[in-house]
């Protein structure tokens, strides 16, 4: 990169820029990681610009474009957050110190490998989060018959741990 177009045409547009990236986020110290995060964009895509066009609109673009993407993991990441705590405040929620949590993980771990193998595997599988029809294919077995093993396992599962049924 030019380090004359850096400095004319990038830097030059700096105030600018820090007020716009203040819009996005609302605080100061986020807006500074957002135009630091567009400049090194700037950097690594200044091929990318076309000579003779407006090169405040093309820093902006990425500004808006960057910001737009943080939001979404943010929230993403949130999302999944919140839904592994709750999942495990369901399973473990009678549960008072990490000994216990260890002895019931332990229980259900050893009722899974008990199950018979043709169960177990459609289980797990279906578990994992394979579909019906991608677990039939992968056993070579009918989709019914699938869906059979699956139901079973489960039946087999709630009669070897029914000291931990709760109304989840």
């Amino acid at each position: 990169m030019n380090n004359d177009f850096f400095k004319k045409e990038v830097l030059a547009h700096s105030a600018a820029l820090m007020q716009y990236a203040t819009k996005f986020t609302g605080n100061d110290e986020d807006a500074q990681d957002l135009f630091q995060s567009t400049l090194l964009k700037v950097v690594r895509n200044h091929t990318k610009f076309v000579k003779g066009t407006n090169v405040l609109g093309w820093i902006y673009t990425i500004m808006r474009n960057t910001f737009i993407n943080e939001c979404r993991k943010s929230t993403l990441a949130q999302k999944y957050r919140s839904y592994q705590q709750s999942q495990e405040s369901k399973v473990l929620t009678f549960v008072s110190n990490h000994g216990e949590r260890a002895f019931i993980k332990g229980e259900i771990q050893e009722a899974l490998q008990s199950l018979p193998e043709k169960y177990y595997q459609a289980f797990l599988m279906h578990f994992e989060g394979y579909k019906y029809h991608e677990i039939a294919a992968h056993l070579d077995i009918p989709e019914g018959t699938v869906k059979t093993r699956i139901h079973t396992a489960r039946k087999i599962l709630q009669q070897k741990l029914n000291e931990y049924q709760w109304n989840i």
